[in-house]
């Protein structure tokens, strides 16, 4: 019996393997995805299609195997984190590879880490504010500044450098990542099912309609022409939902049984490395200094706020015990 029970929890090192390069590789190539996919397709309604498809198809395959569907009460739960995650979110994002290069889109999305410690701290209040944090906080915030900044110590650089990134998109990405870390918090108290499949399933439905309203709001269905459509954007499309939501996330809810929450968490310093790499070599996007600091900046930040140990406020342990 004590075999069994190693091998199930001790699985096969390929397997393992494979799903950090999933995780790793394909949700970080999502981002060039998306802009080969918003280069023909609205924004929000390339989102809808995205998530709808996913969604559904998780549904449905969860429903089949038996699990329960959501309770009227955890719908709403459901539909509120999808607002904030979907729309508020993946709709930024969709939106914001329009006028942001996908690599630089990833390594701003990595900021998600400083909102989500920052709403541990002071929302939550499960997290200490120490100095290595505040540090981490600052230095993600000199990563975006130097993204950001339209103006540069000495002019004569300003080629090496490159550009700063569009003020709409960026500022759409920080919106984005504030969504995403509010619904983390929100996570831990609104009932939702059992299941994490079954919600994650949920919310890409949701929010994959929700995103459907959105782009039906803004006119996007009168500018949208499927016959005008070239094949690589719907592969883009394509991989966006078989492989971007149905795979990853298969990959990624199996490693949270199988890792510890600090290695799985690492596919959020990885992933923009590969976006900024693969949108230089295969998109043609500009690497210049200013890139690479600002990913340096970011990454440097992530990696320290992931991988520092949480320390509670003293009321809060009290409270707790």
């Amino acid at each position: 019996m004590g075999t069994g029970q190693d091998a199930a929890s001790h699985p096969a090192k390929w397997k393992t393997l494979l799903a950090f390069a999933i995780i790793y590789f394909v949700w970080g190539s999502t981002f060039y995805a998306i802009r080969v996919g918003v280069a023909e397709v609205p924004p929000f309604l390339l989102a809808s299609m995205r998530f709808v498809a996913a969604g559904l198809a998780l549904y449905l395959w969860l429903i089949a195997r038996g699990e329960r569907s959501p309770s009227p009460r955890q719908w709403v739960s459901v539909t509120l984190l999808a607002l904030l995650i979907f729309v508020g979110d993946y709709g930024m994002v969709f939106w914001a590879e329009r006028r942001v290069p996908s690599g630089v889109t990833a390594v701003m999305m990595a900021t998600i880490a400083a909102f989500m410690a920052l709403s541990e701290i002071f929302i939550l209040r499960t997290q200490k504010l120490t100095v290595r944090l505040a540090v981490a906080l600052l230095v993600g915030i000199c990563g975006v500044a130097v993204l950001v900044s339209p103006t540069i110590p000495f002019e004569k650089l300003t080629s090496l450098v490159g550009a700063p990134i569009d003020p709409a998109g960026a500022t759409a990405l920080i919106i984005g990542a504030i969504c995403w870390s509010v619904a983390s918090a929100l996570s831990r108290k609104l009932p939702q099912p059992e299941s994490k499949v079954m919600s994650s399933g949920a919310q890409m439905l949701a929010g994959g309609v929700l995103l459907g309203l959105v782009s039906a709001a803004l006119g996007e269905f009168h500018d949208f022409h499927p016959a005008r459509v070239s094949s690589g954007a719907w592969i883009a499309l394509l991989y966006l939902i078989v492989l971007g939501s149905i795979v990853a996330f298969t990959a990624y809810v199996w490693l949270i049984h199988h890792e510890s929450p600090t290695r799985v968490g690492t596919y959020a310093y990885v992933n923009p490395v590969i976006a900024v790499l693969l949108g230089y070599f295969v998109g043609g996007e500009a690497l210049g200094l200013r890139t690479i600091l600002g990913t340096l900046f970011v990454l440097v930040s992530v990696v320290t706020i992931t991988t520092t140990r949480k320390t509670a406020p003293a009321t809060v342990a009290k409270s707790v015990r």
